[in-house]
């Protein structure tokens, strides 16, 4: 065992969480060959392929699930032993993160964020792809860093943070012929509306609550995202429900106006979710951290 060589046991750790040699040279910061000279060198060291190629990604094989847990507690302890001293440097980082998001937080967030890695950490670089059934198993297999958005569906093995709560607001065209400075709720009523269909946004809380106090609203488009919402209410007579971080946006981009709803909405609260495998991870968690510091309390 004297001849293991430590970057090797990196890698194996990477490749065992991620299933994939390329994401794991990705977040160790070094050149896929590189990686794939290491894993061949734990091949012959422990004389066993140790992953295997498979339709679900590079899969442990017997042999390296039983020495897994060892080599990890190994890690851990060296971690220990230099003062949880975090090996990720953004300001010298060549990292690609992706992280799972909804098409409002494409609007309202990523911005800040990007603005901020100009200038803390310019290597690097965000992915997003917009949150689906599909976002807890890819947040498992570590084809997703960080998913920001509401998800109750995740439980177990899961980890989050609260970022900030958001509530909702009515938009309404700024020259809307019967709709002035307040909303009542029988206008809302009788009034036609858009409906956004948007995983990950808390929406469902409007369909609910409406539901339950027996309103009716006359929908007459269903939209699958919020990116053309504003322009569809500041040019037709229709009312939308928004989140107010959302509305409050769109006010500055399109001549619309954000009003009160007639009735009260719960709030909820917009979190970051991250899988257990990946919470020791320090570019990971530098990732949550600046998450956490750009937009708590927004």
């Amino acid at each position: 065992m004297s001849k293991l060589d430590l970057e090797w046991l990196a890698v194996f750790d990477e490749v065992y969480k991620t299933g994939n040699v390329t994401k794991a040279a990705e977040r160790l910061g070094m050149a896929q060959a590189a990686a794939s000279t290491a894993l061949n060198k734990l091949r012959a060291h422990f004389d066993d392929r140790l992953f295997t190629r498979t339709a679900q990604g590079m899969q442990p094989t017997p042999h390296a699930e039983r020495i897994y847990p060892n080599l990890r507690e190994a890690l851990a302890q060296l971690a220990q032993a230099q003062g949880n001293r975090s090996s990720f440097e953004p300001a010298r980082a060549q990292r690609r993160f992706r992280i799972c998001m909804t098409d409002i937080s494409e609007v309202v967030l990523l911005p800040g964020l990007l603005d901020h890695l100009r200038h803390a950490a310019p290597g690097v670089h965000i992915e997003t792809e917009i949150i689906s059934t599909h976002s807890g198993r890819r947040l498992q297999d570590g084809d997703v860093d960080l998913a920001v958005g509401f998800m109750p569906q995740l439980d177990a093995g899961f980890y989050q943070q609260v970022l900030f709560m958001q509530n909702f607001v009515c938009l309404a065209a700024q020259n809307h012929p019967r709709i002035g400075a307040k909303l009542s709720r029988k206008r809302f009523e009788e009034e036609a509306h858009a409906v956004v269909s948007s995983s990950g946004t808390g929406h469902a809380i409007v369909d609910t609550t409406i539901a339950r106090l027996g309103l009716k609203r006359n929908v007459v488009v269903r939209l699958s995202s919020f990116l053309s919402v504003a322009r569809i209410v500041a040019h037709t007579e229709l009312i939308v429900v928004v989140p107010r971080i959302l509305g409050n946006v769109l006010a500055t981009q399109e001549p619309v106006k954000v009003l009160a709803p007639p009735f009260t909405l719960p709030a909820y609260a917009v979190k970051q979710h991250w899988h257990e495998r990946f919470h020791a991870d320090p570019g990971n968690a530098w990732l949550r951290r600046t998450l956490a510091q750009l937009f708590s309390g927004s």
